[in-house]
């Protein structure tokens, strides 16, 4: 896992690459919505790129991470089907249901049953690099979601750009983020970690938790600013001990959240010191958001050598999909 995380900016590298080459057919389509049907480290993916574009696209983009799909799917709909293996049966039953709405379909894939189905219906579609854990190949399924947007129209090609500066930045500030990186493991060792961001990087503490599961074997919850304030905050009164507090900010938050996170900070820290909190790098969300990625990575990966486990080694998800294989 040290070695894919070290290998993230030629991920972002070769997977623009990839979809710069990618020959996808025209659609004369006016899609009305977006639908990306993807779970684990394919699907959180689609949970960001929805945090990154939101704002200035024109019409909705939603992630799915289930057996359903919305009810508003037909043949106005761009579906967008993340499986790094191709196999993962929550997003082929979804795609099945879009596929009976006459919805356009474009996969991203490196194999599989969804290859598969690209080509016995000629969809549209990516391959990226296989036999890899999904969650260490990020770089390419996160970013050929951009290059699929684009094709359809929907956004333009100025994510280039951002994603050119991010890949700059994250390799000159990589010793620092490794740093951060190893200081932050050190506060979180033996602590469940409490992850709090701005509204519009949700996905960025989604996929930090997730890290966190899969790579360093340990439970942790992330909330959301503002809606946390409504709720989670009145939560810090009881059962508060052994908690690692980690908030990841940007220069873009909001600036009324900005407020908030630091009067929260004077509030959780009557019950706990261990709050960390870490400014991401960048002049846009793509470069603020691959760095904290980046960074909380390398925290995972920190984690686990700290726990003494295998960053890799997935056995209990292994047994939840033989178990339903049987069924």
């Amino acid at each position: 896992m040290n070695d894919y995380i070290n290998d993230f900016t030629n991920q972002l590298k070769d997977a623009m690459e990839i979809g710069s080459a990618a020959q996808l057919k025209k659609s004369n389509k006016t899609f009305k919505n977006v639908l990306i049907c993807g779970l684990g480290g394919s699907g959180i993916g689609g949970t960001i790129v929805n945090d990154v574009l939101s704002s200035g696209v024109s019409i909705p983009i939603l992630a799915t991470k289930d057996y359903s799909i919305p009810n508003f799917v037909d043949d106005s709909t761009l579906v967008i089907a993340s499986s790094y293996s191709g196999n993962t049966e929550e997003t082929l039953y979804a795609l099945e249901k879009c596929i009976k709405k006459n919805a356009e379909v474009c996969i991203i894939t490196s194999g599989g049953k969804l290859k598969n189905l690209a080509e016995e219906n000629n969809f549209n579609h990516i391959i990226i690099p296989g036999e890899q854990p999904p969650r260490a190949m990020f770089g390419y399924a996160f970013t050929e979601l951009f290059y699929v947007l684009t094709h359809y129209g929907i956004i333009d090609e100025a994510f280039k750009a951002d994603f050119e500066k991010a890949i700059n930045l994250l390799d000159a500030e990589k010793a620092d983020i490794q740093s951060q990186a190893k200081d932050l493991a050190k506060k979180m060792y033996q602590q469940t970690p409490v992850i709090y961001v701005a509204q519009g990087f949700e996905g960025v503490a989604v996929r930090f938790r997730q890290q966190i599961n899969e790579n360093s074997k340990m439970l942790c919850w992330h909330h959301v600013i503002p809606e946390m304030n409504h709720n989670e905050l009145l939560g810090w009164r009881t059962n508060v001990e052994n908690l690692a507090v980690v908030y990841f900010r940007n220069k873009l938050d909001f600036d009324r959240n900005q407020v908030r996170m630091d009067i929260n900070k004077k509030v959780i820290s009557k019950y706990t010191s261990n709050i960390s909190e870490v400014w991401s790098k960048g002049d846009s969300v793509i470069e603020n958001t691959l760095y904290h990625i980046n960074l909380g990575d390398w925290i995972s990966w920190y984690l686990s050598e700290m726990n003494n486990v295998d960053a890799i080694e997935i056995d209990v998800i292994n047994y939840l999909k033989e178990e339903l294989a049987k069924i």
